[in-house]
């Protein structure tokens, strides 16, 4: 495994106080074509109930994963879902979207994480598209130790392959959480993708002589194999995706190209073009 590049999570707020640890790439340089992460990770009730109330998005995806707790997601276009431990939720705001994310009054505790993706210049103005897994659930393969869950796209370990249900991602966009048992080594072939990334959740991993931590984002070197091993039960997010190289112009909950689009979006905003959330 080659480690390109090693980014450490940096505590942070959002939403109406939510505590977080973020990795940011809105530069473009290491993360493209994702945009952020954001790992929600406490035991207390103080840390994340006041949750994400009603926002606007333009220009993105957004991609949530929950290991612990619980959300309601609710927007403008009339879906209104619990998302729990387990599950995760896509979104393509598109043109435009109103919606809001709130803990589930009966969750003790919240592990779970936020990934923001671009979008082509050419599909930023799309209708928007909503999915989960809530109902189908999601793919795992287990094998000596690792046992990987598909969140998004096809993944293959021990030349098993498993499908998502969600494999519409911008940017052939592909996540799953991996988790290795105490002394088992984790195997992977090479991606064969420009951009792959690794964020470690729980406990660490050795790769090369290298020990890494939780709140360490890899960036890896996709033609070559992911070869780690680790002492202790650890986890992983491991993402995979082809880099736009566009402009960024970001500003809040909008992505675009260019200043002048992210002045477009303000005014659609505050001209009520992208609809109201319903109570």
């Amino acid at each position: 495994m080659n480690v390109i590049k090693v980014l450490n999570a940096q505590p942070a707020e959002d939403g109406a106080g939510v505590k977080i640890r973020r990795v940011p790439g809105f530069d473009g340089r290491y993360l493209d074509p994702f945009l952020m992460l954001d790992e929600l990770k406490s035991d207390h009730s103080d840390d994340y109930m006041a949750g994400f109330p009603a926002h606007p998005h333009r220009g993105i995806e957004t991609f949530t994963y929950l290991i612990k707790g619980g959300f309601e997601h609710r927007d403008h276009l009339g879906n209104r879902k619990a998302v729990r431990a387990g599950d995760v939720q896509w979104m393509s705001t598109g043109k435009g979207v109103i919606h809001s994310e709130m803990p589930l009054a009966d969750s003790e505790g919240l592990h779970g994480f936020q990934i923001w993706l671009n979008m082509d210049a050419k599909d930023k103005m799309n209708a928007p598209q909503y999915q989960d897994s809530a109902q189908s659930g999601l793919p795992q393969i287990s094998s000596q130790g690792v046992h990987l869950k598909a969140l998004a796209g096809a993944w293959t370990l021990n030349a098993e392959q498993v499908q998502s249900p969600l494999s519409n991602l911008a940017c052939n966009g592909a996540i799953a959480d991996i988790n290795i048992e105490s002394k088992a080594q984790l195997e992977m072939p090479a991606m064969g993708c420009e951009r792959v990334l690794a964020y470690i959740h729980t406990g660490s991993i050795t790769a090369a002589g290298q020990r890494y931590q939780a709140g360490q984002l890899l960036v890896l070197d996709g033609d070559c194999a992911i070869i780690a091993t680790t002492d202790q039960p650890s986890g992983l997010l491991l993402l995979r995706g082809e880099p736009l190289h566009q402009p960024i112009a970001h500003m809040g909950p909008f992505v675009m190209n260019t200043q002048a689009q992210l002045q477009d979006a303000i005014r659609d905003y505050q001209n009520g073009q992208f609809g109201q959330l319903s109570q």
